[in-house]
């Protein structure tokens, strides 16, 4: 089997070193050597430098990263995490985790996310900052947003959800098969998991330690408020697509039967009295809330069968990037004899 260690990074010249001669340090660990990960024949650390300035590209080869791509303008984290796994399939990867450069995370943990993964529990392991460890220096705000947004679309999706945002995550072949993309502007790690859950692959949190560094400034946004604007609009497009019955439908249901209560308070009391004009604005709202109800359930129907359409090409997709990745493995064996 083919490991690859995927480090995103953009102006990480003063961490990624020390990250990847941490990584090296790893693969000597006893899992690799004696226990389940000894089935792992290969492994290896890819860079995706996203438009870095400084000499990131430069530390890295030093550093010893097998495979570098390097690209300008700076792209953003969704853009890297793409590119990463269309080079992970590229190379015939069989495992693929995902850390950041900065050393947050800690690549000894790798083994935790990689080992449900080998034993066929999971196919894609998330770290969980919320779980038995809570994270250190993570900012109050930062913390409580990150699990009320977990809990909110586990909720909605009927699936337990421990950490949505967490880039330090571990995925088999078949997740990067089948993974679809579709935001490439900012970042993906709410998307992917609500595509996976989508796609019924199986999910896993592992609980690990994290230090966050208080003097450092983040790459992917100058502010919390920034985060959750664009962290609503990917959720709120992953959301539509995956669960377009209850997105649309339980809104409509619910104005539909405000209507309704309205309009049967309205004939209520015009039985009693006969009269209109003491309850007309009852009405006139009333019918503005049941064919807004109306509206949004057709739009739900409309959006469900949009849903099995998309279904279908993904499918196709799936089974093209699965031949193809078929044909670069025949190619590279023929190569080799």
């Amino acid at each position: 089997m083919k490991l690859i260690v995927n480090i995103p990074a953009f102006n990480e010249e003063e961490s990624i070193g020390k990250t990847i001669h941490h990584i090296k340090e790893s693969f000597q660990a006893d899992f690799y050597v004696s226990q389940e990960g000894n089935v792992i024949s290969q492994k290896l650390i890819q860079v995706v430098d996203d438009g870095s300035t400084d000499q990131t590209v430069q530390v890295a080869k030093e550093a010893g990263a097998d495979i570098i791509i390097s690209y300008r303008p700076n792209r953003r984290l969704a853009y890297s995490f793409k590119q990463a796994v269309e080079s992970a399939l590229k190379h015939q990867a069989d495992l693929m985790v995902n850390i950041d450069a900065d050393g947050q995370f800690n690549p000894d943990d790798i083994p935790q996310l990689l080992q449900p993964i080998l034993r066929e529990q999971a196919d894609m392991t998330i770290a969980s900052r919320f779980g038995t460890y809570r994270p250190e220096n993570m900012p109050p705000i930062k913390y409580l947003l990150n699990k009320f947004i977990s809990r909110l679309i586990g909720f909605f999706l009927s699936y337990p959800v421990d950490d949505l945002t967490c880039g330090f995550r571990a995925h088999n072949q078949e997740t990067l098969l089948r993974l679809n993309l579709t935001n490439t502007h900012f970042t993906y790690t709410q998307e992917t998991i609500i595509d996976a859950i989508d796609k019924n692959l199986k999910l896993r949190w592992i609980p690990v330690k994290v230090k966050y560094f208080s003097d450092r400034q983040s790459r992917i946004v100058s502010s919390v408020w920034q985060f959750v604007n664009n962290s609503a609009a990917i959720i709120l497009r992953a959301v539509r697509d995956v669960r377009p019955l209850k997105f649309f439908g339980w809104p409509g249901l619910i104005f539909l039967l405000v209507g309704l209560t309205g309009a049967g308070f309205f004939l209520y009391h015009y039985i009693q009295t006969l009269k209109i004009r003491p309850y007309l604005n009852c009405i006139i709202f009333s019918s503005v809330f049941v064919l807004l109800g109306i509206q949004l359930l057709i739009f739900a129907l409309i959006a469900d069968m949009i849903k099995s359409s998309r279904k279908i090409n993904e499918e196709m997709l799936y089974q093209q990037r699965k031949q193809r990745f078929r044909l670069n493995r025949s190619d590279n064996l023929q190569h080799q004899e």
